[in-house]
């Protein structure tokens, strides 16, 4: 017989800065305020923000999506604690005006919580 164990998840990592993004669904820590390039982005929910990086998450499978800006492939993002969905990982632009999105996440405001470490 075959026995199949899970694998763990990874470890959590805290960040240590006066301002955090963390989940709103258990406030596992997502950024930090260094890391925030934009709040004038569109999510699915409302405003979303664009960061250089992000922790904490893991990403889903690549998709072609047709955004506000054009065509994208993006990746969701899911909060690696409870899952939620938090935004999407731009993988490529095809538009050059928005390869400089490449890389860097979205994280929408209605899944996260703002303020100092929790």
């Amino acid at each position: 017989a075959i026995i199949m164990r899970a694998t763990p998840p990874p470890p959590l990592v805290r960040l240590f800065h006066p301002r955090i993004y963390a989940c709103a669904g258990c406030l596992t820590h997502a950024s930090t305020h260094d890391h925030l390039i934009s709040k004038s982005f569109q999510g699915r929910h409302g405003r979303a923000l664009l960061f250089s990086s992000g922790y904490n998450f893991r990403v889903g499978p690549n998709e072609d999506r047709m955004l506000m800006t054009g065509l994208h492939t993006v990746a969701d993002i899911f909060c690696i604690q409870c899952s939620t969905r938090i935004g999407w990982k731009y993988v490529e632009a095809f538009e050059p005006s928005q390869k400089y999105k490449e890389g860097k996440v979205i994280m929408e405001n209605a899944k996260l919580i703002e303020g100092p470490p929790l």
